[in-house]
């Protein structure tokens, strides 16, 4: 590397906080969907195809970043990435005209998906040079920053703060930071010059590509369907649904903060085969016990079973004979394309989720208001 050396603390700490930087930007955007909606005055099906409109900028952007990794290092697409979301999210916060939407949305996509290619990029190089195991815990601060994320931008607008003024909030912590976290990324080639600019994955990296494409099948899943199975299926209030994801989330959360001392104490295969029979086991409760307490513990089991797989397999592309830098991006490209998919998926669940919240909201004014007249 030009600047920074990957074995050093400074490298370490700015991987962790990039990821923490990716998960919240990722999903500071969710909570905004439904003021789109309403503001364009969308139904569900226009509403789905905007939302492709980041998938595919995602899906697009993801072969380039991992290959502009290789020959520029991860420094600078990283910083450009967080870029282009900060300056999306105002117009995704405050515009009805569809044009700037459908090309805000397309580049938001973009940033979010290169960030989320190329921070892995640099925790697998950061990884192989330390000689340690880090990877679940990188991706275990991108579970909290998702839940920061969240958490924040929905609690700013239910004590009325608009979506303006939310966006606003992101985009300062983004720069504040990105500003820590950019010292420490990876700059210069990290490939020698010779590749091509994109290779087909093949052989065994093929296969770990296609074993993470499963895990993404399983956290799509839980993510998409579980309060409708606990809404239909299970008969639960549906002001209690969300508890299928929280189960899924806190235990994927704790399984990949605690990921590092387990791969350091368990072998890595023992890792995937274990944690892919926990979810399966979860799986089974969930669609074979029709208790809806059964069901959260089986939502909890997948969560854990599914935390530490990928993490593992990221690691283990790292481990293969595979040149740093641009091979590493094309590698880890295919996998992430699946994942920028799931996060359309997640995106359209969300919004259905709440715009039924809002129904039944309604649904009790109404009553109210009866009530007030007699």
């Amino acid at each position: 590397m030009d600047n920074s050396r990957p074995t050093s603390a400074l490298a370490q700490r700015s991987t962790r906080l990039a990821f923490l930087i990716a998960g919240f930007s990722g999903a500071a955007w969710a909570p905004l969907i439904p003021y789109v909606k309403l503001r364009c005055g969308l139904t569900d099906a226009h509403l789905g195809l905007l939302l492709l409109c980041l998938g595919m900028g995602s899906i697009i952007a993801m072969p380039v970043a991992g290959s502009l990794a290789g020959r520029f290092g991860c420094r600078w697409i990283i910083a450009i990435a967080t870029l282009s979301v900060c300056c999306t999210l105002p117009v995704l916060a405050s515009s009805d005209f569809m044009p700037f939407l459908v090309a805000a949305l397309a580049i938001f996509g973009a940033g979010v998906g290169s960030i989320d290619c190329v921070i892995n990029v640099q925790a697998v190089i950061v990884e192989r040079a330390c000689q340690k195991t880090m990877m679940s815990g990188f991706h275990g601060l991108f579970s909290v920053g998702g839940l920061l994320g969240a958490i924040s931008v929905s609690g700013l607008l239910g004590f009325g703060f608009s979506p303006m003024q939310a966006s606003l909030f992101v985009i300062a912590l983004l720069f504040l930071s990105g500003g820590l976290a950019l010292p420490g990324l990876l700059t210069g080639r990290t490939s020698s010059g010779d590749e091509l600019a994109f290779a087909m994955p093949h052989g065994i990296v093929l296969a770990i590509g296609i074993m993470c494409c499963i895990v993404f099948l399983a956290e799509g899943a839980a993510i998409d369907w579980s309060a409708v199975l606990l809404t239909t299926a299970r008969h639960v209030n549906m002001r209690y649904t969300g508890l299928g994801y929280v189960a899924f989330a806190s235990t994927m959360t704790i399984g990949r903060l605690l990921g590092d001392w387990l791969v350091r104490h368990i072998p890595g295969r023992v890792l995937v085969t274990g944690g892919s029979l926990l979810a399966a086991l979860g799986m089974l409760l969930v669609a074979g016990v029709p208790v809806w307490q059964i069901t959260l513990l089986g939502y909890a089991l997948v969560g854990a079973g599914c935390a530490n797989v990928v993490p593992v397999l990221y690691s283990a592309i790292g481990q293969t004979r595979i040149r740093l830098g641009l091979e590493i991006g094309q590698e880890l490209t295919l996998v992430e394309m699946a994942d920028g998919i799931k996060l359309v998926k997640r995106n359209l669940k969300l919004e259905r989720q709440m715009q039924m919240a809002r129904e039944t909201l309604r649904e009790q004014a109404d009553v109210l208001q009866e009530l007030a007249k007699r």
